[in-house]
């Protein structure tokens, strides 16, 4: 039996149809999640009631609460896909590009990546040590403001266009920890940094670094406690309770038996240039 042609009528009766299924799609899959939709709560490491307040202040901890209360998924609050963003930005400091391999030509649209802070291939991510600093009762941080504190605190821009404290005198032994926008995808855009508003920075520290885990702990947390004094934010641990002396030791013991596990390891640095 041959086939007939499509008459115009019915062409334009499976163009409509096939037009209300592609906006049916884009209603139910486009539109906004609704706060805590979709989202796996993170299981609490103590009650709330027992929450240390940041280095002796009651004022911190209840900050911490309005932090962590009010936030939406729009405003980048910590759940599982940020902690999937943190190991991918560990990951690609990691595997970003070989020594001595020369980067591709920026796109006419895009600047060329700064290579302070990049971190060598020959650091491999076994952990990633992570502390938040978030704007109070859900307001947000000014880009330029977060660019003068990072200053501040002796943070560099370079690699994966966000900040990192680089070891002193060799830039290119890779971030002893780094800071990121709390928002995805994680960059500071600086040719558009006025125009950002953030709920919050994240710092991270990629294990094994350039110095101990101990050393890069002992340089990050002073300098995560120099921006939240800065930008008036409150600090937060990995799970985004307050930051208090308790969690500060444990992370400390932590971090000293990681570095004797791996003692003896050598730390490669890459040639001087």
């Amino acid at each position: 039996m041959s086939a007939e042609a499509i008459s115009p009528t019915t062409l334009r009766i499976i163009i409509a149809v096939i037009g209300v299924v592609i906006l049916v799609a884009i209603y139910f899959f486009g539109r906004p999640r609704q706060p805590g939709q979709g989202r796996r709560l993170l299981p609490r490491k103590r009650d709330d009631s027992r929450i240390d307040p940041v280095l002796g202040d009651a004022a911190s901890a209840e900050g911490a609460r309005e932090a962590r209360d009010s936030g939406t998924p729009q405003q980048g609050e910590l759940d599982v896909a940020l902690k999937r963003e943190l190991d991918r930005l560990g990951a690609t400091m990691t595997a970003d590009r070989r020594a001595g391999t020369e980067a591709p030509a920026p796109t006419p649209q895009a600047h060329a990546e700064p290579a302070a802070g990049r971190r060598p291939l020959e650091f491999p991510v076994d952990r990633i040590v992570t502390l938040f600093v978030a704007a109070p009762g859900g307001t947000t941080f000014g880009g330029g403001d977060i660019v003068v504190a990072a200053e501040k605190a002796g943070l560099r821009f370079g690699a994966m266009h966000i900040f990192h404290r680089l070891v002193d005198g060799r830039p290119d032994a890779g971030p002893v920890f780094s800071m990121a926008n709390m928002m995805k995808p994680g960059y500071f855009d600086m040719p558009r940094i006025g125009e950002l508003h953030t709920p919050g920075v994240t710092f991270f520290a990629t294990l094994p670094g350039p110095v101990s885990a101990l050393d890069a702990w002992d340089a990050m947390l002073p300098a995560a406690q120099r921006i939240a004094e800065l930008l008036g934010g409150v600090l937060l641990d990995e799970d985004h309770n307050a930051l208090g002396r308790q969690r500060i030791a444990g992370l400390r013991e932590e971090l000293r038996t990681w570095d004797r596990h791996h003692e003896g390891e050598p730390v490669r640095m890459p040639p001087r240039r």
